[in-house]
């Protein structure tokens, strides 16, 4: 599997939309405004991508996509896409955890090799997972929902990912921190092991993971909530 050359991937799970091809040398990516306007715009991208790397879909050896956590709406956007991809093509997917991609991108800019990766959950909350890149290269099996005050940094790692901005006061104060999000690029690189490790999947198995069970607060909830904050 760490041969794979010819390889799609695309992040819908933040404010950002993230595609990448890789078709052995060749790379080529694309960024773009994400959200609502995500949905109208990946295919194209892809098309765009793929085209400009001399590929057709069908000739993909498989097809990466950020299975989350983080926005809903971007997590059904982007396993949808690969679904449809998948089985429109024959081509096996690649899930991939979208704080993986993060502590992946702090990695490869900063040469973070320690990394607590953390995205905005909304609703006052944070999506957090810990990265040791090694070696021996090990992560943290279960992403978690955790308020900014939660987050613990050992002595040596760092902080990655794009809360600082909205919860930097209530982070801890000492660690360093990179402000990055999960990149189409990181996925690419992080593809060939997760591969090799039998990550690829049939398309019915491509589902987004929510880490969150729900998406919205109730009015006693959000009562609760500035009232514990102002106490």
């Amino acid at each position: 599997m760490a041969a794979q050359t010819k390889l799609l991937a695309f992040d819908t799970s933040t404010e950002w939309l993230s595609v990448a091809v890789r078709h052995g040398e060749c790379l080529v990516s694309r960024t773009s405004a994400g959200g609502p306007q995500a949905s109208g715009s990946l295919i194209p991208l892809i098309q765009e991508l793929l085209a400009e790397a001399g590929l057709a879909m069908a000739e993909l050896d498989a097809i990466a996509f950020g299975r989350g956590p983080g926005s809903f709406t971007g997590l059904r956007t982007a396993c949808s896409v690969a679904q449809g991809l998948g089985y429109g093509a024959g081509v096996p997917l690649l899930p991939v955890d979208t704080l993986h991609a993060v502590a992946e991108e702090a990695r490869h800019r900063f040469g973070a090799t320690r990394v607590v990766a953390l995205l905005d959950a909304r609703m006052d909350e944070l999506y957090a997972a810990d990265y040791d890149f090694g070696p021996p290269a090990q992560a943290d099996a279960e992403p978690r929902l955790l308020a900014p005050e939660q987050v613990q940094v050992p002595p040596g790692w760092v902080l990655a990912g794009n809360v600082f901005a909205a919860y930097g006061e209530r982070l801890p104060t000492a660690a360093a921190y990179h402000e990055v999000l999960p990149t189409a690029e990181a996925m690419l690189r992080l593809a060939p092991g997760l591969l090799a490790a039998g990550g690829a999947v049939a398309p019915a198995q491509a589902w987004p993971l929510y880490v969150r069970d729900k998406v919205a607060q109730t009015t006693q909830e959000r009562a609760a909530l500035k009232a514990a904050r102002t106490t």
